[in-house]
């Protein structure tokens, strides 16, 4: 167990979310309720629909008209993408502007300390490498102070070293009470973090439950095909 804290789950209440793009459904979520505490891996093939339902989760993407969002208990999220932007500054103003609140220097001095990056703080932040630039926007979140992190596949291209660091920054996230629902196509990296699955398909929610029981025995035909394709990839 990742986060072994007790603590009630944030509710999440999906109705009639339906995102279609070019005459193409990317999301097809008639009603659901997804339960976030810790970490909860968000998972399916490419193109399944993952990234755009956390980008509907946070509130990046509106639901259709006749769909809602409904959270039960007080959410408030922070989201970093896959690529996340810089703008042509300084690393220590790149991570301040957080666009939910002005941070004290204290606070920025302690989150450069933090996610290793003070050495950098007057480098160009557009200029660091993909690592780097991961750590910036985790800082940011931190700055945020959410109680939800959300993250499109936060150590995609990254080396083995870097991928334990931004891993560690995820487990910090959870144990200091901040639930986190992260994307990932790698399977070892769920097994090592998360303590429960959403399992999306052809933009549906097809399975969703803790981690282990659905590693050992899939519930749905959807889910079997998946993981026996992603086992054979390994």
């Amino acid at each position: 167990m990742v986060n072994p804290m007790k603590r009630e789950a944030k509710r999440i209440e999906l109705r009639a979310i339906q995102i279609v793009r070019d005459r193409r459904t990317i999301l097809d979520i008639p009603n659901t309720d997804i339960e976030l505490g810790g970490i909860t891996a968000c998972i399916g093939p490419n193109g399944a629909g993952k990234t755009t339902f956390l980008k509907l989760l946070h509130g990046l993407i509106k639901p259709n008209a006749a769909g809602s969002i409904g959270y039960a208990d007080g959410i408030r999220s922070a989201l970093v993408l896959h690529h996340t932007p810089m703008i042509k500054a300084s690393v220590r103003c790149n991570i301040s502007l957080n666009g939910v609140r002005k941070p004290t220097e204290d606070e920025i001095d302690r989150v450069l300390q933090e996610v290793g990056l003070s050495h950098l703080q007057h480098q160009p932040a557009h200029q660091l490498s993909a690592g780097e630039k991961q750590k910036l926007s985790l800082g940011r979140a931190r700055l945020q102070k959410p109680n939800v992190l959300i993250l499109d596949e936060p150590t995609a291209n990254l080396d083995p070293t870097t991928t334990a660091q931004v891993e560690a920054m995820i487990r910090e996230f959870a144990s200091s009470g901040c639930d986190v629902l992260i994307s990932s196509h790698q399977l070892a990296q769920v097994r090592r973090l998360a303590e429960s699955i959403v399992f999306i398909d052809g933009g549906q929610i097809i399975e969703k439950g803790a981690c282990a029981p659905f590693f050992a025995q899939p519930q749905t035909e959807a889910a079997q095909r998946y993981m026996q394709r992603e086992r054979a990839a390994d």
